[in-house]
C-alpha cells in the first residue's frame, strides 16, 4: 500500500519549468504570427545575441573568468566551417562542430598560461589574444585577408544550411539556444558547477578543499569556447560572408560579455533578458540615427556598463528579484537568496 500510494504521487512542477516551458513555446509559434522578414530577423539576432551570451555565461558567471577576447572563439567557429565548405565541401552541420572543436583546443592553449594572470590582467590578456588573431586574419593570404570569404549559392537546404527565407535560420539559432542553455543548466546543477562558483567567490578555500583552479577554469573556457564557436559558425551560413572585421572584432567580444552581464551573470536565464533589452536597444538606435549615428551602439553599450556597474551589480534579474522581495506582502528573502545573488568581481 505504501509502495503504491508512494508511486501515484507525482512530483508537482514548478513554477519556474512552467514558465520556462510557456516561454519556449511562445518561441516556437513566434515566428508564425510575425511573417515579415525583417522582424523575423530581429528576432535571430536577438537569438543570436542570447546564445553567445549564455555560452560566454559559463567561464564569466559561473566561474568568474572575465573574458573580453570572446570573439576569437566566434571567429575561429565561422571560418573553420566556411574553409570546410569551401575547400572540401563538408555540410556546415560537421563544419559547426569541428569549429567548436577548434575553439575549445584553442581556448586550452589561451588558458594555460593567461589563468596564471590574476584579476583584471586575465581580461586585458585575452583582449590581446583576440587582437593578435584579428591581425593575423586580416594578413593571411589563405584567410583571403581582409577582403572576407564568400559562401557559395549554388546550393540550399538543410544539408547545406542555406535558405531563401528567414523561418528557417530562426528555428536553428533557437535549437542552438535552448542546446546552450541545457549545457549551462546541467554544469550549474552538477559539481562541476559548485566548485565553478567556489573558484569565483572563495578560490584560496576551493584551492584548500581540493580543487584544481586551472583545470575547472580550463573546462569553462573550453565548454564555452565550443558553445560560442557554435554561434560563429551559424552567422557565416546566415551572412553568407565572413570578414576579420564581423566576426573578430573587439566590439564583438564587449557585446558578448555586456548581454550576460547586464542581464545577470552566474543566472541561467540573465542573458536570455540582457539579449533582448540590448539587441533592442542597438537595432532601435541603428534605425532612427541610421548611417549619421555611426558609433551610437559604443555610446550605449559604454553608459550601460557605468550604470549596471554603479546601480545593479548582479544585473537586471538581480534588480527585478530585489524589486519582488520589496512589494507588499512578500517573503522577506532567505539567507541562501542574499548568497546567491551573483558579484560583477574578477577573481583569479
Amino acid at each position: 500500500m505504501t509502495t503504491g500510494t508512494t508511486l501515484s504521487r507525482k512530483a508537482p512542477i514548478s513554477p519556474k519549468a512552467m514558465g520556462t516551458g510557456a516561454l519556449l513555446a511562445l518561441a516556437a509559434v513566434l515566428p508564425l504570427a510575425i511573417t515579415e522578414p525583417s522582424q523575423q530577423n530581429f528576432l535571430i539576432l536577438i537569438l543570436m545575441g542570447a546564445q553567445m551570451g549564455v555560452a560566454w555565461n559559463i567561464v564569466g558567471g559561473y566561474a568568474g573568468q572575465v573574458s573580453l577576447g570572446h570573439a576569437v572563439f566566434y571567429g575561429i567557429g565561422a571560418y573553420t566551417s566556411t574553409m570546410l565548405l569551401l575547400t572540401l565541401g563538408i555540410s556546415p552541420w560537421i563544419g559547426a562542430v569541428a569549429g567548436g572543436l577548434v575553439a575549445a583546443l584553442f581556448a586550452l592553449a589561451m588558458g594555460w598560461p593567461c589563468f596564471r594572470l590574476k584579476g583584471h590582467y586575465f581580461a586585458m590578456a585575452t583582449i590581446a589574444v583576440a587582437e593578435i588573431m584579428q591581425i593575423l586574419v586580416t594578413n593571411s593570404d589563405f584567410l583571403e585577408g581582409a577582403v572576407g570569404l564568400y559562401l557559395p549559392m549554388d546550393r540550399s537546404g538543410w544539408t547545406w544550411l542555406i535558405f531563401l527565407s528567414k523561418l528557417p535560420y530562426y528555428y536553428v539559432i533557437l535549437g542552438l539556444l535552448v542546446l546552450t542553455v541545457l549545457v549551462s543548466w546541467a554544469i550549474e546543477r552538477s559539481h562541476i558547477g559548485y566548485y565553478f562558483r567556489a573558484i569565483k567567490d572563495e578560490p584560496e578555500a576551493a584551492r584548500a578543499l581540493g580543487v584544481s583552479l586551472t583545470r575547472y577554469k580550463l573546462i569553462a573556457l573550453s565548454v564555452s569556447a565550443f558553445l560560442t564557436a557554435m554561434g560563429g559558425s551559424f552567422y557565416a551560413q546566415k551572412e553568407m560572408f565572413i570578414d576579420p572585421g564581423s566576426v573578430l572584432a573587439t566590439t564583438i567580444s564587449i557585446k558578448i560579455a555586456l548581454i550576460a552581464i547586464l542581464g545577470g551573470v552566474g543566472r541561467l536565464m540573465g542573458p536570455v533578458l540582457g539579449a533582448v533589452i540590448l539587441i533592442t536597444i542597438e537595432e532601435y538606435s541603428r534605425t532612427l540615427f541610421g548611417s549619421t549615428g555611426s558609433g551610437t551602439d559604443m555610446i550605449i553599450y559604454a553608459a550601460m556598463i557605468i550604470l549596471v556597474a554603479v546601480f545593479s551589480p548582479s544585473g537586471v534579474l538581480g534588480l527585478l528579484g530585489d524589486l519582488r522581495r520589496h512589494l507588499p506582502g512578500a517573503k522577506p528573502a532567505a539567507k541562501s537568496e542574499g548568497v546567491k545573488a551573483e558579484k560583477m568581481e574578477v577573481r583569479p
